[in-house]
């Protein structure tokens, strides 16, 4: 195993999974005839770069395939996010009819659909058919392509250079990273700003948030790491901002070092102190990670147990990526879980890879009045809890294991 940043082959151990499939490739009936591809899921650190990564066995378009299942217009609070981003870098940005944005990852048009309304010309770029096809339906234009330098020079070469390129949960997805980051650097004018947020591996490991582990995420990122991507591929970080995203990720802005264009802001050095203090540049810090995913795993087996001894009937909700890694390492199944519901068609009538759990609508809720309802996504407990709240009518109970097990009304 070779670093897929610095090329260096000193590893200190992150987090082992075992074995568990791709976390977005959901099952239709004939597929549960078949037998499951798994891999292993297993991540290292690098101690040269501090680049945090899994191991490679499987090539991205295993991952991200033409019916890629997840369209993030599904989540009223990722939408609400996507529109307050926009506002806001219309305008820090001074952003206009004049200018242009790309979006790389764009999905389902969740993002640019806000871009358009403000009337800034704008396009996309995402490689998935399924949630390209959503896009354009929205009327953006899309590139169904895998971004790199390749594509960021074409596009360039066409006159398709962009003031502001948004690239949200992206950078953790991508196996050449930095091919993907080298794209930036001609994509952008020369005064332009690109902004990537990803979940902070800061936060990953002090909310024990194990899940976010699946092998869709190459990469698990630190400021320490990415500002050493960056400069080695032609941007530099200026600025960096905090949201509570997907358990709690950075806003990072860069521009190109050929121009520097704009001024590195104080938010740059405290946050790389910040991660320097909790020792992010040394071994320690990765150490405790494993025991700490394994006693969430237990909790968690441990509920389940206890609820098939008390004959109380469980369910989830929200058939996420992370919930098939929590899933899976576990070791539920649907005698464990009877369904999960999710609002997305794509995946209903489909089952969850590994665990083969039905994935139903939310009409199975008032019909079955589960005891117990699990949020897979916990990330937006709040936004689940709130659209769920009848469930007290029958005395149903939510449920979350991350960072440990809670039960609550």
């Amino acid at each position: 195993m070779r670093c897929r940043h610095c090329g260096g082959a000193d590893f200190i151990p992150f987090l082992d999974l075992g074995e568990a499939p791709p976390s977005n490739s959901y099952l239709d009936g004939a597929d549960l005839q078949r037998p499951e591809k798994r891999y292993p899921l297993v991540i290292r650190t690098c101690t040269a770069c501090w680049l945090t990564q899994t191991e490679d066995f499987a090539d991205r378009e295993e991952f991200f395939s033409g019916d890629y299942a997840y369209f993030s217009s599904f989540s009223k609070t990722w939408l609400d996010h996507a529109r307050t981003y926009v506002g806001a870098m219309h305008d820090r940005f001074d952003l206009g009819p004049d200018s242009l944005v790309a979006e790389v990852a764009a999905n389902d048009g969740y993002l640019l659909q806000y871009v358009r309304e403000l009337g800034i010309p704008c396009y996309g770029i995402e490689p998935t058919r399924s949630t390209a096809e959503a896009a354009r339906a929205k009327g953006i234009e899309i590139v169904e392509e895998f971004f790199g330098r390749e594509l960021g020079r074409k596009l360039a070469g066409e006159g398709r250079q962009a003031d502001l390129i948004a690239a949200n949960n992206v950078l953790a997805h991508v196996p050449d990273i930095n091919d993907f980051a080298g794209g930036f650097a001609s994509l952008l004018k020369p005064s332009g700003v690109a902004t990537f947020e990803f979940p902070h591996l800061y936060e990953m490991v002090l909310g024990n948030q194990f899940d976010t582990a699946y092998h869709e995420h190459y990469s698990y990122l630190s400021l320490i790491a990415v500002s050493r991507i960056f400069a080695a591929n032609g941007l530099t970080v200026f600025d960096v901002e905090t949201t509570p995203h997907h358990g709690g990720s950075l806003r990072v802005f860069a521009c190109r070092s050929d121009h520097a264009a704009h001024q590195v802001t104080p938010a740059v050095e405290a946050m790389l102190e910040k991660e320097r203090e909790a020792g992010m540049d040394a071994q320690s810090f990765y150490a405790g990670f494993q025991a700490s995913a394994e006693a969430a795993r237990d909790g968690f087996r441990s509920f389940l147990a206890d609820a098939h001894e008390a004959g109380l009937s469980v369910a989830a909700y929200g058939a996420a990526a992370k919930g098939n890694t929590l899933l899976n390492f576990a070791g539920a199944d649907a005698s464990d879980i009877a369904f999960v519901v999710d609002r997305n068609p794509a995946k209903q009538g489909r089952c969850m890879p590994g665990s083969h759990i039905p994935i139903v609508g939310e009409d199975r809720l008032f019909s079955d009045k589960p005891d117990r309802v699990v949020i897979l996504p916990w990330n937006i407990e709040t936004e689940i809890r709130s659209q769920l709240a009848y469930i007290s009518d029958w005395g149903g109970q939510f449920v979350t294991a991350i960072p440990m097990l809670r039960i609550r009304d």
